[in-house]
């Protein structure tokens, strides 16, 4: 058994491992560079998701946990609206502890029109137990709150994440670029 609940600031290494597994091995290497590693990119990301001011805070965030309060999966989800807001904090940290410099105005993953699932993870020992969707079920009932739909992105490489959200009720809008890499933008209405 599981259950839904919004994530605390403890939950942030969870929020920051889930971070990296969405984003994928080959993105996190690319983040992290020459001078630095993998972990120093998890610490990053766990960072940013320790503090109340970014698109990957904790108050963004839902976790999904068992009986004994173990963090099985992660969704973390925002008002789109706010994105150039949130992600001021992404830019400054991961320039001071990864050496990240953002040149140009990056494009937007996501716009006012939606609220974004950013990450979904499922920790691997956890799979097949329903709580993705769950996850995905409480972050449509928080965008309803807010009186907008559900938007995200996937890749185009990643068939078995397309066919839980088609099954979910997600529909394709188009393409949004993300990370130098068109993804297939998805809204549940």
């Amino acid at each position: 058994m599981h259950k839904i609940k919004s994530a605390e600031s403890k939950h942030a290494p969870y929020i920051g491992k889930a971070i990296t597994m969405a984003i994928g091995d080959d993105l996190v290497k690319e983040l992290a560079g020459n001078d630095h590693t993998p972990e120093d990119v998890l610490n990053l990301f766990s960072s940013l998701a320790s503090r109340d001011d970014t698109q990957y805070s904790y108050l963004n965030a839902l976790v999904a946990v068992d009986e004994e309060d173990n963090t099985l999966g992660v969704a973390v989800a925002y008002d789109g609206a706010n994105l150039h807001k949130l992600r001021i904090p992404f830019f400054e940290e991961a320039e001071k502890s990864i050496g990240l410099k953002i040149k140009g105005k990056p494009a937007d993953e996501t716009g006012p029109e939606e609220f974004y699932l950013d990450t979904l993870a499922v920790f691997p020992q956890y799979r097949g137990r329903g709580i993705g969707s769950d996850l995905i079920n409480a972050v449509s009932k928080k965008a309803e709150r807010k009186g907008k739909p559900v938007g995200l992105l996937v890749s185009k490489t990643n068939p078995d994440a397309r066919k839980l959200y088609d099954s979910l009720g997600f529909v394709s809008v188009g393409e949004r670029p993300f990370a130098g890499e068109m993804m297939n933008h998805l809204m549940k209405k």
